[in-house]
């Protein structure tokens, strides 16, 4: 098939392309470089733009046959979508609007979303199942679940078929050591911690100890990236067989929830073999973290058949910790250059610490 992966040179979107590319499809990476490395999309054909240029959009449709969509292209950071909400509504809302409406024009059929958790708002159970109310609590979440929104509109109108695949916490690293996280700012607790370890931060800090759990830290649901991808696989092929139509969504997660202190534990066990430690500093508790977010994924199991393969979190570490030794030499994250892909990060492919 050919595919247009619309983020694909981000964390997610470059190992899904990987996938895809090595499974014999041809991928068109879409990608305006905001948070993307030109240097990660390279197992897809690169184009430089982004959703809202609509001219550039009927360009690729009109170029290409392409078969299928997978939109990873989203701003994600929840504190910033408070702060700054048009952003989230104007490129997670109205930039995919533009892309559905041009794959409407072109009789694209097949659509996979990158959705999340934070469209269920504060959990009223766990694990949370895709029957769990959706009541987002920021800006984020409620663009999600927009577009959520949007595609059962598509479906009943145009007879779009969408898959939203919602994501707890996306971790881990290419087991090749190829790929991994590139975050600018970096939000996510694993690359955090490792970072510490490998000298490019400080401390990592503890935010409150005092939750309804066994050691008073938050809980969550960490899934291996691999595992992620495989789910999208699995849900475009299950479209494009037609064994499933509509406007599908699934919840994806381990079902097995780890404590902020279970994830120190387990990430100073993996990066003690280098001889590397930890210094963990505390704090108070962050307005809006629930104690406990894990999925209950027995929906994508029954209907897509996906089963996660890196369940263990000592495994998700050890391939993100193979990644950050890759990268460490770079500079702080903080301290890169405003244009990401001349930043040296072409470094990752030759350079093995």
């Amino acid at each position: 098939m050919i595919l247009l992966m619309v983020g694909g040179a981000g964390f997610i979107g470059s190992h899904m392309v990987k996938q895809l590319s090595h499974a014999g499809h041809s991928v068109i990476v879409l990608d305006n470089l905001t948070t993307g490395f030109r240097e990660l999309a390279r197992h897809g054909e690169l184009v430089v733009g982004d959703l809202a240029d609509t001219s550039l959009l009927e360009r690729l449709f009109t170029e290409h046959r392409i078969d299928g969509v997978m939109h990873f292209a989203a701003a994600s950071l929840v504190g910033e979508s408070m702060q700054d909400p048009g952003k989230y509504y104007r490129n997670n809302v109205a930039n995919t609007l533009n892309l559905l409406e041009v794959m409407v024009r072109h009789e694209v059929k097949h659509f996979i979303f990158s959705s999340t958790a934070a469209t269920f708002g504060e959990p009223e159970y766990a694990p949370i199942d895709e029957a769990h109310p959706q009541r987002p609590i920021n800006p984020y979440g409620a663009s999600k679940l927009m577009v959520e929104r949007m595609l059962q509109d598509f479906y009943t109108a145009h007879g779009l078929n969408s898959v939203c695949l919602r994501y707890f916490n996306a971790c881990g690293a290419d087991p090749e050591g190829d790929l991994g996280e590139c975050h600018d700012p970096e939000t996510h607790l694993i690359p955090l911690i490792l970072q510490v370890a490998s000298g490019r931060r400080d401390s990592i800090t503890v935010f409150g100890r005092d939750y309804a759990t066994e050691d008073g830290t938050c809980i969550r649901d960490y899934i291996h990236i691999e595992d992620l991808c495989s789910a999208h696989v699995l849900a475009l092929e299950v479209l494009v067989r037609g064994e499933k139509v509509g406007a599908l969504a699934y919840n994806l997660g381990n079902g097995q929830g780890y404590s902020v202190q279970q994830v120190i534990d387990a990430v100073q066990r993996v990066v003690a073999k280098d001889g590397c430690s930890l210094r963990v500093e505390e704090g108070d508790r962050r307005p809006g973290d629930p104690a406990v977010l894990v999925a209950d994924a027995t929906l994508a199991k029954q209907e897509l058949g996906w089963q996660p393969q890196y369940a263990e979190l000592e495994a998700i570490i050890r391939h993100a910790w193979a990644w950050e030794k890759r990268i460490s030499h770079l500079p702080h994250p903080d301290e890169y250059p405003l244009d990401k892909a001349q930043a040296g990060i072409s470094a990752i492919t030759t350079n093995n610490l």
